[in-house]
């Protein structure tokens, strides 16, 4: 079994998301991955991507929308984003909001102009 101690745990940072890494397959699970979104008051994601895989959102705290046009969740929500679908995160809310992400070990996201990436927090 593996640990992973919240204050140890690898925390990557974009602009407006911080990426809390729990599992992945170097922390142990070869095929699932899971992390915390901390997302700042305010982020707009206007850069889609997509996945290869369904990914789970699930939000712990705050107010965000997947998408322009997606339904708004809260607290105790989760989304499925069907893997290909466009995906983009905002926080709708005053405050932060906190989300696990959950997704099959091995994916890999598109950017809107086709370049291929394998994030470090799922690695």
């Amino acid at each position: 079994m593996r640990v992973i101690h919240a204050d140890e745990a690898a925390r990557f940072q974009l602009p407006g998301v911080e990426f809390t890494g729990y599992a992945a397959p170097s922390r142990g699970s070869a095929g699932l991955c899971t992390w915390r979104l901390t997302v700042d008051a305010g982020h707009r994601g206007d850069a889609p991507h997509t996945l290869d895989r369904d990914e789970v959102f699930m939000v712990l705290s705050g107010t965000v929308q997947l998408g322009p046009d997606g339904d708004k969740l809260g607290p105790g929500d989760a989304a499925v984003v069907p893997a290909g679908e466009p995906i983009s995160l905002s926080n709708l809310g005053e405050g932060k909001a906190e989300l696990i992400v959950a997704i099959t070990a091995g994916f890999t996201g598109y950017m809107a102009d086709g370049t291929a990436v394998q994030p470090p927090w799922a690695q």
